[in-house]
């Protein structure tokens, strides 16, 4: 289940998986399969990303070279050019991002842009992409992509015949097809080694063996072919070379396009068949075989380079070469996968085999079938679920919780008055904090006095800080909370002072297991570390709260750095 032990760390930030974490889809592309072009502008898929923040997505997925099927690849200028914008915003605010790219040039920049997470869908299988990951902290997403079924085989009409004339023709024929054989060996063979043998594989620092990118033969180029093969180095430094133009067109090397295109010929053509199957699903082992065969081996072959255990995430890669019938047995399948010990994404969000198995024929459309999916994995042991309605996805996640998963964690919520009674309002405010759903009060600060901070021109104010055990999602927590505000009757409106007086101020600090970004909340709070009328009570609660909030990543001034500094005692609560 998703509440299991693991964890994954992605450069300052650490997730765990108490409960299931959301990534939100933000394609910066004109072209992605169900919403391309709606956020190809910057400042539009900024606002879209802090939307998706502020609705519970947990992180923001950024890409910017469309795969869907047919795609078209694009250089690693003009994808970084999209990009780059998007995930320093986002990063500002907070954000976790992660940058969904091939190229190791685009990897690069959006890391130093802040980005936290590599998502390679070519399953780090470029030696160079490894090589830049193992000198980071970043987490890294391996995923499969690529076909997942044996080779048809094709069987001719067989008509008996049972005189000994047929016998003996027959016993001819296969004597002549294997002298046949042995005349062509010598011929075939080339370099040392004969054609069919798998290729050479690449080899990482140490020795490591790099797998061979699982997607199959590209397509046969247009023009004739040189007679002398590139290099694999070379075709690999070919793809990162920046064309003047802003896109260029489908490489004939361009191992992921060529894949793409022959998945969705083989989604859309009828193969007539002599023989009706007999089961519903293709046989499960060999398709497992290859897909947990794969994520297995390049996980280990990051950790042979140097990359963390807890850095990897794998992901089957649902949708990438693969027809319905075997994303269905994958997805049937995730408990085998969550196995394996790494946090385990389900990115099966408006998916050709979702249309499928739904109905549904418009990708835009398929949210809800996404959801339904989303659930089965969740259930089988997905810890991260990509999708592109983050705030329907969230709203669905939520409900499912409440009932199904009883998950009581601690928190702190900062109260401060300075407004009429200003004792009264702390005691009110934490009676009604007690009658949020699913939440209680477990324990309470000393109330204090404080100078003003950020604000000085106004009266001291009352402070305290009140522990809580909520089964709410912060952002359902922070909304109950704003309720209490405004019927205590805090002025939120664009007239009033940020920093000025208030009758009641209730700021959510610090939630177990939770780290967001965005504009409507930021846990751990970003202003904890520097303001004394917060860590002062927080010292009722809690043994050296400074120590704790700098072990969870919050810098924490000394105290005489600090604003708001606590003058005097007001009594208890």
């Amino acid at each position: 289940m998703a509440n299991d032990s693991k964890t994954w760390r992605c450069g300052k930030y650490e997730l765990s998986f108490d409960r299931p974490r959301i990534m939100g889809v933000l394609n910066v592309t004109p072209d992605s399969f169900s919403d391309g072009g709606e956020h190809f502008d910057p400042d539009a898929a900024i606002e879209y990303g802090l939307t998706m923040l502020d609705a519970g997505a947990d992180i923001i997925d950024v890409g910017g070279e469309s795969t869907r099927p047919g795609f078209t690849p694009v250089n690693p200028d003009e994808e970084a050019r999209r990009v780059l914008p998007v995930v320093r915003a986002l990063a500002k605010e907070g954000a976790i991002v992660s940058i969904d790219t091939r190229h190791v040039a685009v990897a690069k920049a959006a890391v130093r842009c802040g980005a936290s997470i590599v998502n390679d869908v070519t399953g780090f299988t470029d030696p160079k992409m490894v090589e830049f990951v193992k000198t980071s902290t970043c987490g890294v997403i391996v995923m499969h992509a690529g076909e997942v079924a044996a080779p048809t085989r094709t069987h001719a009409t067989v008509q008996l015949d049972t005189s000994a004339a047929a016998f003996v023709a027959e016993k001819a024929r296969e004597a002549a097809a294997e002298a046949a054989r042995e005349a062509e060996k010598p011929a075939r063979r080339r370099r040392g080694k004969l054609l069919g043998e798998p290729k050479p594989e690449a080899k990482l620092p140490g020795g490591v063996v790099q797998p061979s990118l699982p997607f199959g033969e590209p397509e046969p180029a247009t023009e004739p072919a040189s007679e002398q093969e590139t290099p694999a180095a070379e075709q690999a430094a070919a793809a990162e070379t920046v064309a003047p133009a802003p896109e260029v067109a489908s490489e004939p090397n361009d191992h992921l396009a060529a894949m793409m295109r022959r998945s969705a010929r083989r989604e859309e053509a009828y193969v007539p068949t002599s023989q009706l199957r007999r089961f519903t699903l293709p046989d499960s082992a060999p398709i497992m075989r290859r897909v947990m065969g794969f994520l297995s081996d390049q996980a280990r072959a990051l950790i042979h380079a140097g990359v963390s255990r807890d850095r990897i995430c794998i992901d089957p890669g649902p949708g990438f070469g693969k027809t319905a019938n075997e994303d269905i047995v994958i997805q049937r399948e995730t408990a085998k996968m969550a196995s394996l010990g790494y946090p385990l994404m389900c990115a099966v969000s408006r998916k050709r085999f979702v249309g499928a198995v739904s109905g549904v024929t418009e990708a835009a459309e398929r949210d809800a079938a996404t959801f339904g999916v989303c659930l089965g994995a969740i259930q089988a042991g997905a810890n991260i679920v990509r999708v592109h309605d983050a705030a329907g996805f969230a709203q669905f996640l939520n409900g499912y919780w409440a009932v199904a998963k009883p998950q009581p964690r601690r928190a702190f919520v900062a109260v401060g008055s300075n407004l009429g009674h200003r004792c009264d309002n702390i005691r009110a405010a934490r009676d009604m904090i007690a009658e949020i759903p699913l939440t209680c009060v477990s324990n309470s600060s000393k109330i204090y006095e404080s100078e003003p901070a950020y604000e000085m021109r106004q009266d001291a104010f009352a402070n305290a800080v009140i522990e809580i055990k909520t089964e709410l999602a912060p952002l359902v927590l922070l909304d109950e909370l704003m309720k209490i505000e405004a019927e205590l009757g805090r002025d939120r409106s664009k007239k009033a002072k940020a920093n000025g007086p208030r009758t009641i101020d209730l700021d959510l600090l610090w939630m177990d297991g939770e780290t967001h970004g965005g504009k409507k909340l930021r846990l751990p709070h970003p202003l904890i570390g520097e303001r004394d009328f917060v860590l002062v009570p927080l010292e009722d609660l809690m043994h050296d709260p400074a120590r704790f909030f700098r072990y969870n990543g919050v810098e924490v001034k000394e105290p005489e750095d600090r604003v708001g500094h606590i003058v005097g005692e007001l009594g208890r609560m």
